[in-house]
């Protein structure tokens, strides 16, 4: 198994008092699979993205990579939030190619990733461009670039489109799940809007609060190409709602 997470609990202690953050998490994630991290606030889906991550100590249990245990963050995972980070006295350009200055990559090299992303993400054209001359959606676009430029064997997401308005939030999950088909990458990704957790995700792992622990794994059984009207799509949303106890409203946004 690519990502092994076995029996792992996060506590943090204050004083005399402590909060259980994650209760005995098990979970294993094939490589190249796209896993959507579900749940209401508090149920502790950053927690465990950055425990795997390795920004995050765990109290107890075991998570592995490719069968090493993850005990600090590595340069071969990349996280990507969802303020962007970018350097607003870069250029795009000089944005994306930021990691890639430490890297020991020929100008040659590090000219032709930086093309070949800003490519893929559409934004060639503003490549000499200032974060302030974008929009939120193409920020966000030029901090995958960005990401992607350093190659890495995971993306961890955490709710990366949150902020942005329905249309161009919509736009990005078609981004990223080509992306994700193209570039081959293990993606987990943080979210809690039901109807992009079932766009995107391969499995949904729903979490539940007070303290965190895993309510279901669902799997998301429907073509690459999907279609948010569907009969499938809808099947396996309401089947979300069903697991949340909560009612569908078919004419209303999901969020919990």
């Amino acid at each position: 198994m690519y990502i092994d997470i076995k029996d792992v609990s996060v506590e943090y202690k204050q004083e005399k008092t402590s909060f259980l953050a994650l209760d005995h998490i098990n979970l294993s994630i094939n490589q190249g699979e796209f896993i959507c991290l579900l749940g209401p606030s508090g149920c502790g889906k950053t927690t465990l993205l950055n425990a795997i991550a390795g920004f995050e100590k765990v109290t107890s249990g075991t998570i592995t990579i490719d069968g090493t245990p993850v005990t600090k963050p590595d340069t071969r995972y990349v996280t990507i939030f969802q303020n962007y980070g970018l350097l607003p006295w870069r250029s795009v350009e000089k944005n994306v190619a930021l990691p890639l200055e430490t890297k020991g990559l020929s100008k040659q090299e590090q000219d032709e990733r930086i093309k070949h992303y800003l490519e893929l993400v559409g934004l060639s054209e503003y490549k000499d461009r200032h974060p302030h001359q974008l929009s939120g959606g193409q920020q966000q676009r030029v901090a995958i670039a960005r990401a992607l430029a350093v190659n890495p064997d995971i993306l961890f997401m955490d709710e990366p489109f949150a902020a942005l308005d329905a249309i161009t939030r919509m736009k990005l999950q078609d981004d990223t799940r080509l992306l994700s088909t193209k570039e081959k990458k293990t993606i987990i990704f943080v979210t809690h809007d039901i109807e992009e957790a079932v766009y995107l995700a391969d499995r949904i792992v729903v979490l539940s609060p007070n303290p965190g622990r895993i309510k279901s794994i669902v799997d998301v059984h429907m073509p690459f190409e999907r279609d948010r009207t569907s009969d499938d799509f809808i099947h396996i949303r309401d089947k979300i709602f069903e697991i949340f106890n909560m009612k569908v409203d078919h004419d209303l946004e999901y969020y919990i």
